[in-house]
């Protein structure tokens, strides 16, 4: 066996990258995604290659159910069982408005409404101590009443759970015993973690989703298996690693942002091979467009994660660690429209994969960021897609005819100011997550990824002031080339509020021991030996006072008093960067002890590409571009399939493949490198 495949679903197209470890072919493809059965789009993908399922050694998908279900509130009805006196903490949430002002603003609206909230009169303290043991009689009869509302899920979520769980799993086994083939979920099965609404969120939103998730998964894999496929396969989690069907089942909360996760490892990969620390990743899809940021050849992974987050909308916390990723409704598919005052918008509702696009002619009427490209040139009708799927130019101007005619401007400039709204979007996303966090972008190349990532990468790289922008091979498709690039990783969290200067190391090593045990256990399960399994240690601290913590690199092996004033020293720097200053004098405290364990898994081998022929061979045809303020341009088109190691190419320009275009503009240059990669000097 010798196929390592890859299947992620995006909002409007579902790709597919297939490596022959044996030939170093890959094969990449597209399908569109099928909203009605998210199965039918991996399937209609894998089918699309005519590959054998049989000859795979490894499979991995990324998957958008988790999101979909959570965003459009289709996931099972969910009751809620909590400690006495803390019922409606889920409710209350944080008195932290995002706006204050706003005389308007209504809170988020629970997942579990009250009446299906319960109370066990339960309690432990602080640290983990019994107050007050569960009453069994109790929760049966809070089971009776689940079982007569009709939920099909329970999230058990306790006070002071983190640091024992034992009356959790108590209550856990009585429900399981009481409510046959209802899903339930116990908050220290996920997080070991303090913050009781956030762990309580957490906890709700992955019972919320555990039914359709599992659904979806067996669904999947059912109809893999008969296509032949004859092995366990895994799933892309939130945190850049990745885990079997049968582990994401117990914990689908982790595939929140599945799909968008894999662009980000495969850039940390890209940018190992090439000597590429610091990254900013660049993904525009159909739907979204998506930036992350690499320092130092890490990704950041975060736990404050917010689901539907917004400046005037408080979001649900989602307490499991995630790639840090910034998401904002502009890709090819969002749609250009006129608001009440009459300013142009682009997004963030998108056509998607139904009806799509106007210009695709199945129906939509609306324009789109795709539409406006087609009319600027950026897009070739007969080139898209490789040719097989057909698209119309004059459907997008019929599309865009009613905001030129509101602005009173031809069709090509209000095409140019849908593409300009859009990449000004996109521009502030990438200002987000790098300028705003105190990075220069002087310092970053940029991963140009998504279907039209490099037809807009090059414009946005320029006036982020970045100087290199690389655009990989497949680039459509490179999210899920990164899910090939991927370990499996599980994350573990203890709260155990202790001060750095004499803490109890017994209990710190014990404490480590303890979650790399439970890791062990987890891997042995999806067939991992021991000796794949790596691990890498880090510690929340804060000066003693303080609120919130900054993570800090711990040491392996057993921690000793010397390693303290190293730990202490690590922190103050990380507090530093973070916050522009440091408190060196200040007494610190251990607030959260972290784990990550990889599983770690063979990779494939990217080679150097073969000499090419000559430059004059790749070019294709001749196509006139607009530029926006430097006019339309007649530019050279290449077919990158002929371009090899070495081969030049100055702007203005077009590189077309089978499933995108890099536009090249005036003042820049490309080089293609050894393994294949284009790299551009952006010309700032």
């Amino acid at each position: 066996m010798s196929l390592r495949i890859a299947v992620d679903i995006g909002g409007t197209f579902t790709d597919f990258v297939c490596l022959d470890e044996e030939t170093g072919q890959l094969i990449e493809e597209k399908a569109h995604t099928t909203p009605g059965n998210f199965a039918n789009g991996v399937i209609n993908a894998t089918k699309k290659t005519g590959i054998n399922l049989e000859d795979t050694s490894y499979f991995v998908h990324g998957t958008t159910v988790v999101i979909n279900a959570v965003t459009e509130r289709k996931g099972a009805k969910t009751a809620l069982v909590t400690t006495g006196g803390y019922r409606d903490a889920l409710e209350i949430g944080r008195a932290n408005r995002p706006d204050l002002y706003n005389y308007f603003y209504q809170k988020p609206k629970p997942y579990v409404p009250r009446h299906l909230r319960f109370e066990v009169h339960e309690r432990l303290n602080y640290k983990g101590e019994v107050l007050k043991p569960v009453s069994e009689n109790e929760v049966v009869e809070i089971a009776k009443k689940i079982a007569k509302e009709g939920a099909t899920a329970v999230a058990v979520c306790l006070l002071h759970s983190y640091a024992n769980p034992e009356h959790e799993r108590l209550v856990g086994k009585i429900l399981a015993r009481e409510l046959p083939g209802v899903e339930i979920t116990i908050s220290s099965n996920l997080i070991k973690e303090w913050r009781e609404y956030e762990r309580t969120s957490t906890t709700v939103l992955n019972a919320f989703v555990k039914p359709a998730a599992t659904k979806y998964l067996d669904t999947l894999q059912k109809q893999l298996e008969e296509m032949g496929l004859g092995i366990e396969p895994h799933a892309m989690l939130s945190n850049g690693g990745t885990a079997t069907f049968a582990r994401s089942k117990e914990v689908p909360i982790t595939l929140i942002e599945s799909g968008p996760v894999g662009g980000v490892i495969g850039a940390a990969a890209l940018g190992k091979i090439i000597g590429e620390e610091n990254i900013i990743t660049f993904d525009i899809g159909g739907t979204t467009a998506k930036t992350s940021l690499i320092s130092k050849g890490e990704v950041k992974v975060t736990t404050d994660y917010r689901l539907e987050w917004t400046p005037k909308f408080a979001g649900y916390p989602v307490k499991t660690p995630i790639v840090d990723i910034i998401e904002i409704g502009a890709g090819g598919g969002s749609i250009a429209w006129i608001d009440d005052v009459g300013v142009l918008k682009v997004g963030p509702q998108s056509a998607g994969a139904d009806p799509g696009p106007a210009c695709y002619g199945q129906g939509g009427e609306e324009p789109t960021l795709t539409d406006a490209n087609l009319i600027a040139g950026r897009i070739d009708p007969d080139s898209f897609l490789g040719g097989e799927f057909k698209i119309s130019i004059d459907l997008a101007r019929k599309a865009m005819q009613p905001i030129a005619d509101y602005f009173g401007i031809s069709v090509e400039e209000a095409a140019l100011g849908v593409i300009k709204t859009a990449n000004y979007n996109m521009l502030n996303a990438l200002k987000l997550i790098s300028v705003r966090r105190g990075h220069n972008p002087r310092d970053f190349a940029m991963v140009a990824q998504g279907g039209n990532g490099a037809v807009h990468g090059p414009f946005l790289a320029a006036e982020l002031k970045v100087k290199k922008l690389i655009v990989p091979n497949y680039p459509a498709t490179f999210s899920a080339w990164g899910m090939l690039m991927t370990d499996l990783r599980q994350d573990f969290i203890q709260t155990q509020i202790m001060p750095v200067a004499g803490c109890d190391l017994e209990r710190v090593n014990a404490i480590y021991r303890e979650m790399e045990q439970e890791a062990l256990a987890v891997y042995e399960k999806q067939g991992i030996a021991p000796e794949n399994v790596v691990f890498v240690r880090t510690a929340d601290l804060r000066y003693i006072g303080q609120e919130h913590t900054v993570r800090t690199p711990v040491g392996g092996g057993i921690i000793k008093e010397s390693d303290l004033p190293l730990i202490r020293q690590a922190f103050d720097r990380n507090h530093h960067q973070q916050y522009t200053f440091s408190l060196e004098s200040a007494p610190t405290e251990f607030v959260n002890f972290n784990l990550t364990a990889f599983g770690t898994v063979k990779k494939p081998e990217i080679k150097k590409m073969d000499p090419a022929g000559s430059i004059e061979d790749a070019i294709k045809s001749e196509r006139v571009i607009d530029f926006d303020e430097q006019g339309r341009l007649k530019c050279h088109v290449y077919d990158r399939a002929k371009l090899g190691p070495g081969h030049k190419i100055e702007g203005p320009a077009a590189v077309e493949e089978s499933k995108s275009v890099t536009i090249l503009y005036p003042g820049q240059s490309l080089v293609v490198d050894e393994y294949g990669n284009l790299i551009i000097d952006t010309g700032v």
